[in-house]
Formats: structure tokens, C-alpha cells, sequence
């Protein structure tokens, strides 16, 4: 965690009230975040469902993007009743699952110009 003097966290709080666009980026910002939400839309809703998806993923880094995406309300944990040991389901909120399109946009965005289309000005 930065201190909160340093001119690197005094930089991004004046990034996130200056407009909201930055805020919503350091949110789904991480190497795997965006694919982790894609992925649970897609029914992939298990820790080792998502680790089949992400085969390069460590499970230390999943279990810990999985914790953001819980504390910035993007995802929540449900137990699944009467499973012994207890098992787990990660299910989108309305806020996980308006950013979906977001995230598919991009990534067709990614697409139109990883395949060459022309740059102009």
C-alpha cells in the first residue's frame, strides 16, 4: 500500500475527482481482471473453472484479483449450501454485469486494429 503523502497516490486521487474515467480503469487495471469477469459471465463461476480458463494464472493471483473485484463490488461470493468442504460460486453484480459489454467493446476495438486497420488522422 502507498503512503498517503507520496506524490504517486496524491497524483491518482487527483486523476479519480478530475474524472470518473480514471477511477472506473484502475478498477478492472490487473494483468487478469477483465478476462476473471468475462470468464464468470461465460458461467465459469468456480476458483477451479477459472483456473481451466486461465491456465497461466497462479492461484495466488486469482484468489487475490477475485478479492478486488469483491471489494470494488464487481463480484460477490456465494457458499454453495450442503457442499462438503464448502464450495463457492462467484457470481457478477449489476455492476459486474454492465461492465461486461464495456469489456467486449474493448476488446472488438482491440481487434479492429490488432488486425491492421488503417491509422488516420
Amino acid at each position: 500500500m502507498r503512503k498517503e503523502q507520496s506524490s504517486n497516490f496524491i497524483n491518482e486521487q487527483f486523476l479519480f475527482q478530475v474524472c470518473e474515467l480514471n477511477s472506473a480503469v484502475s478498477v478492472i487495471s490487473g494483468r487478469w481482471k477483465s478476462q476473471i469477469v468475462y470468464s464468470i459471465s461465460q458461467g465459469n463461476n468456480r476458483f477451479h473453472l477459472l483456473l481451466q480458463e486461465l491456465p497461466n494464472i497462479s492461484e495466488t493471483v486469482l484468489a487475490r484479483q477475485l478479492k478486488e473485484l469483491e471489494t470494488h463490488a464487481i463480484l460477490v461470493k456465494q457458499e454453495i449450501p450442503d457442499s462438503v468442504p464448502v464450495g463457492v460460486n462467484y457470481v457478477l453484480t449489476n455492476k459486474g454485469k454492465d461492465l461486461v459489454p464495456i469489456l467486449e467493446s474493448l476488446c472488438d476495438w482491440g481487434k479492429t486494429y490488432a488486425e491492421g486497420k488503417e491509422i488516420s488522422i
